[in-house]
């Protein structure tokens, strides 16, 4: 089965019901015909927006529903307390609980100068594809996350 039809079914499995973790979500896939392994489930999750949210319940994943990017963009500057690098990387320092909310929209943009992003709590670090290109990278932030 394809992976379009894998991801569709995701889709609707996780909006019919509360699916609170990978093992469950993997049980409701199997039921449907597909199998999958942990690591193409947890990137289809991250292709789909999916997240896991915390409800009177307990958690459960849902559909994260995409917000128009001007209001992304003005939420991330908000968010956002420096932006800095050195000859080899880039970190952006943002308010507490932050980052990776910030590391996911700049992921979601596709730059071909970023190689990835690695998100803690306040603190993101930017890899670049090519150190020569950093200058351009930290422009290209700026300008998505600040302006």
């Amino acid at each position: 089965m394809s992976k379009l039809s894998r991801q569709l079914a995701i889709k609707d499995i996780i909006a019919a019901g509360d699916i609170s973790n990978q093992d469950d979500l993997r049980r409701e896939l199997k039921r449907k015909g597909f199998t999958v392994t942990q690591a193409t489930l947890s990137r289809d999750l991250h292709e789909l927006g999916v997240i896991r949210t915390s409800t009177k319940d307990g958690s459960k994943y849902v559909l994260h529903t995409a917000e128009p990017r001007s209001d992304i963009r003005i939420l991330s500057g908000r968010e956002i307390i420096s932006i800095d690098s050195n000859e080899t990387l880039i970190v952006i320092v943002t308010l507490p609980g932050c980052a990776n909310a910030v590391a996911q929209y700049i992921d979601t943009q596709h730059y071909d100068g970023i190689l990835g992003t690695v998100a803690g709590d306040d603190t993101i670090l930017v890899l670049p594809k090519k150190v020569k290109e950093i200058s351009l990278i930290l422009k290209y932030l700026r300008k998505l996350l600040l302006e």
